[in-house]
């Protein structure tokens, strides 16, 4: 992976760059002047420099002049928005290598930096370095170095760094320390793997790809602050595949010109895999000695374990962060929460209270700790957790009301939290939440809507009795005159039995509405029930209407029920297709005994028609009490024949017609599989 930094001011360019290099190639890096960009021209960290400047004037040449000066071999690359051909000819001439015309073009540029890096040539191998002369082995090997103790006190100085077993970087700067003491390091560095974030989430995979240094000894800060590893290549690409210690001058590194750079820019001489015994967790690079003698073989191998060793503590250190990540996590949800948790232990001492929770509980003075105590909890409450704790069986949630507080209501529920194998839980946790403003609500709604009922219902009553007393009235006010004419008292019969008639409808309307219950059962045919029950339908219908046609089959229906009750739900659904068609009443009824969904048997009744039907909307509506499509009566003819038909255990449905076909209003009424013939 090449290194590209950009230098300029603005960061259009340097995101136009980064968007149009393929990042598994290119790392692109931006600063914004000379002075940022120096630890990575100084180290030579920068494969290549991209320049944004205009070549209208001498500054962007002094640039340019700054630039070679810092890194004579980096290749330049000169972005211009504007620019003069004598200019452009000065910055060839102080080194730049290829001048662009903003804005960015990607494949050129990507063209371009081929050409800088051409494949043919990484293909060949860069001439090795020439190796350094043997180690004499017989000598240092037979004598110990200054400094070499033996493995015991190695371990007994090694159990040192476990005053920082819960700091990363603490616990490696003391173990690089102690590798000095003991060794004579030069330099060393350790470069580690992010760890996972919260809830065991894993970094972006472009990042966990990556080894940052996570301590260092003897090796500038900045150049670490501005350099990593990367698991795809160089000296991590090879400890992820090798797993074993890798030199600076093994076959593997001296043929890999990456390795090779990472090297020489570090200092090192050998570096060192992390494990945990599963997995790469970092990698460790190390000089020679201070006195400019290697490390042998027998101190890296003793390295090499005792970093296993570390990284098992890292890894430690990471799954305790990241445990104490997720409780800070949690504390911070049940903190927020609206509703008041409150974790009680088994010695009654309150483990977490949230904010909620002190304000619902808390004392009305508040403890100069501000924190809640057991005993401030309601004695009902407190006894139901004491009886939690000590029998491990929850509590269903019940609604509760505190006699400090009138009005106050709470839903409540208690929890217990068992461990395995214990036969008793080690806490409990209670979970309040308000209701006292939902529930007041709630009785506001029910309130709002009986009164928008009982004003409904005093409307519709006040209009239909209205209507039925208006012939009446005007037949009163001419009785004392014309009482002893005919043809008066014709009227005021007529009158008065049409007052009656809607009068007692309206009050069998009401009688039925008011029953929960079925009245006298009887065995009945359903035919002459039909024929009275459209009888009874005609009587409100100012024009005659056209006999009833009943198809029954050729079986006849007994039914059983409430005889008075189902005429009445029959007339009311014959009472509504006649209106259907108020020029030409008439309806026809189908008959059929059928199974229901469940295999019971039954009566399927049909009534259709003339009419075009319910629309959609209107037949789920058809049902609700007060809702008509017409200009008269009360609404609640269908609503009181889906009550009485529920009430005899059967079922009403208003069906939404096809256009062109009639309207249909359909009964499934039970019937026992053996009915006893009508007395």
């Amino acid at each position: 992976m090449k290194t590209l930094l950009v230098l300029g001011a603005h960061p259009d360019v340097t995101e136009a760059i980064r968007a149009a290099l393929n990042p598994d190639l290119y790392r692109v890096l931006d600063r914004a002047n000379l002075e940022e960009a120096e630890p990575f021209l100084a180290h030579g960290l920068a494969e290549a420099c991209i320049v944004d400047f205009e070549l209208t004037g001498v500054q962007g040449i002094w640039l340019l002049e700054k630039l070679r000066r810092r890194d004579p071999r980096c290749p330049i690359i000169i972005y211009a928005g504007a620019k003069q051909p004598e200019w452009e000819e000065e910055a060839y001439l102080q080194g730049a290598t290829h001048i662009l015309t903003k804005p960015v073009r990607g494949r050129l540029l990507a063209a371009l930096l081929e050409r800088l890096w051409p494949k043919s040539a990484a293909a060949r191998p860069a001439p090795l370095p020439a190796p350094p002369p043997p180690e004499a082995p017989a000598p240092i090997e037979k004598a110990a170095p200054a400094g070499a103790v033996p493995t015991l006190s190695v371990l007994r100085n090694f159990s040192g760094i476990l005053t920082h077993s819960l700091n990363t970087e603490g616990m490696l700067q003391q173990f690089l320390l102690l590798l000095r003491e003991i060794l004579g390091l030069n330099r060393a560095a350790i470069f580690l793997r992010p760890p996972l974030t919260a809830f065991g989430h894993a970094p972006a995979q472009a990042e966990s790809r990556r080894l940052h240094a996570a301590g260092s000894l003897g090796i500038s800060r900045s150049l670490l602050h501005h350099f990593e590893l990367s698991l795809e290549g160089g000296i991590g690409g090879h400890l992820l595949r090798l797993g074993r210690i890798l030199r600076r001058n093994s076959e593997e590194a001296r043929h890999d010109p990456e390795t090779r750079n990472e090297f020489e820019l570090l200092g090192a001489q050998v570096a060192v895999p992390i494990l945990d015994r599963e997995a790469l967790l970092g990698v460790a690079v190390f000089d020679g000695r201070i006195t400019g003698e290697p490390l042998v073989n027998a101190e890296l191998e003793l390295i090499f374990h005792l970093l296993e060793q570390l990284g098992l503590a890292i890894k430690n250190i990471w799954l305790h962060d990241q445990l104490a990540a997720n409780h800070e996590v949690m504390a911070e949800i049940l903190r927020e929460l609206s509703s008041a948790c409150v974790v009680v232990s088994r010695d009654l001492a309150i483990l977490h209270a949230n904010k909620t929770a002190v304000r619902y509980f808390g004392r009305r003075a508040p403890r100069p700790s501000g924190e809640l105590e057991f005993s401030d909890l309601p004695s009902p409450l407190s006894a139901k957790v004491y009886q939690v704790l000590r029998t491990g069986a929850a509590i269903a949630s019940f609604k509760f009301e505190r006699e400090d507080a009138p009005g106050a209501i709470y839903r409540v529920s208690i929890v217990p939290f068992q461990r395995q194998p214990a036969s008793l839980p080690a806490s409990a946790l209670l979970m309040a939440e308000d209701l006292t403003q939902s529930e007041q609500l709630q009785h506001l709604e029910i309130e709002a809507a009986k009164l928008r009922l009982i004003k409904t219902m005093a409307d519709r009553l006040t209009h239909e009795i209205g209507n039925a007393m208006v012939p009446l009235s005007t037949h009163q006010q001419l009785l004392a005159d014309k009482w002893k004419d005919a043809e008066f008292r014709a009227s005021l019969n007529a009158a008065l039995a049409d007052g009656v008639r809607r009068v007692t409808r309206l009050l069998n309307q009401m009688r039925f509405l008011s029953r929960d219950s079925l009245g006298a059962q009887e065995a009945f045919p359903l035919s002459p029930l039909m024929d009275e029950a459209y009888q009874e339908a005609c009587k409100h219908l100012p024009a005659k209407a056209a006999p009833l046609k009943h198809d029954h089959g050729r079986t006849p229906i007994i039914l059983t029920g409430d005889r008075p009750a189902l005429r009445h739900a029959l007339a009311e659904v014959l009472l509504n297709a006649l209106q259907a068609s108020p020029a030409h009443p008439g309806a026809e009824v189908r008959s059929r005994m059928e199974a229901a969904d469940n295999g019971q048997p039954g009566l399927r009744i049909e009534v259709r028609d003339p009419g075009a039907g319910f629309a959609p909307d209107d037949a789920q509506r058809a049902t609700t009490p007060f809702y008509t499509t017409r200009q008269v009566g009360l609404g609640l003819g269908l609503t009181v024949c889906r009550k009485i038909i529920e009430t005899h255990q059967g079922k009403l449905e208003v069906v939404a017609p096809d256009s062109g076909q009639p309207g249909c209003v359909r009964i499934f009424l039970p019937v026992p599989a053996s009915t006893p013939p009508p007395a």
